[in-house]
């Protein structure tokens, strides 16, 4: 099953950057912050599926201590990487329903690369900081991660060092990569639902929505999965239920947002149809 799931991520995301890559019509904004958030997908779910498939295969549960870093490293470095982008498509949205007529002046090419490449900066940045706080530790309680793969909470639990310094950089560092990126879309979200309570007729309500449908349930499916993760009570946790919650996240999201993208989108469909036919 996991490895249907991965196959369906592999084919699905590198396939959509493929798309937007060989489409002149695609060559917009949007379409390419699109492919920037299906790379972050491909990446941050070849960070954990691959091991685990190797594992349910062959039944060795085992990882390397550099193994268990370099996995670490790039999950944050992604997952990090498309909370930002999430960010800037929805700060594109905002321009091309609020400001429609400056559009074209205010997201040019050169802010688009800053917003993309910012956003990999930022997932570089953390992921650095958070690996070296985290492996800086020593771990002498046991040597069995209570997980399906490395991750931070299940690794304090191993260490016999004072975990308190992390911590505190955690719930710093959290905010800045959950928080910061969730406000710019809550309030690019909130002034075009208010433009578009200006609007009266049909046919720009229909074209307001088709705009910022996709990446509205995309947001959607993230931060509602990373809220039931972090921001459940405590008495209500459960490593189970976080593991869970961790395998939606982490393998299904990266194979639902494609999806979500070409089925709802007439440009990406357009453009599948044109490669199939061969043009």
């Amino acid at each position: 099953m996991f490895t249907l799931i991965y196959l369906i991520t592999l084919v699905g995301n590198l396939g959509l950057v493929f798309l937007i890559s060989w489409d002149s019509c695609l060559h917009t904004p949007m379409y390419l912050f699109l492919s920037n958030l299906s790379l972050a997908d491909f990446g941050s779910s070849s960070a954990v599926t691959p091991k685990v498939m190797t594992g349910l295969l062959t039944g060795e549960k085992f990882i390397s201590y550099n193994g268990c870093a370099t996995q670490l490293f790039f999950f944050v470095l992604f997952g990090t990487a498309e909370s930002f982008l999430l960010a800037s498509m929805a700060y594109d949205r905002h321009g091309a329903v609020c400001k429609p007529l400056h559009y074209t002046t205010t997201m040019t090419s050169s802010v688009c690369a800053y917003l993309a490449s910012g956003a990999y900066i930022c997932g570089f940045l953390t992921s650095s900081i958070v690996l070296g706080n985290t492996f800086s530790l020593s771990f002498c309680k046991s040597n069995i991660v209570h997980h399906f793969f490395c991750d931070i909470p299940p690794l304090l639990v191993l260490s016999c060092s004072d975990i308190h310094i992390i911590e505190s950089l955690i719930y710093i560092i959290g905010p800045f990569t959950v928080f910061s990126p969730f406000l710019v879309i809550f309030t690019s979200y909130l002034l075009i639902f208010i433009t578009i309570l200006t609007i009266h007729s049909t046919e720009g309500l229909q074209k307001a929505f088709s705009t910022c449908a996709s990446h509205f349930l995309a947001v959607s499916i993230f931060y509602g999965t990373i809220i039931f993760m972090y921001f459940q009570p405590n008495s209500s946790h459960a490593m189970a239920i976080d593991k869970m919650v961790l395998v939606f996240y982490t393998m299904f999201i990266p194979m639902l947002n494609p999806l979500v993208y070409s089925l709802r989108n007439k440009d990406v469909k357009s453009a599948i149809k044109k490669a199939m036919r061969g043009r």
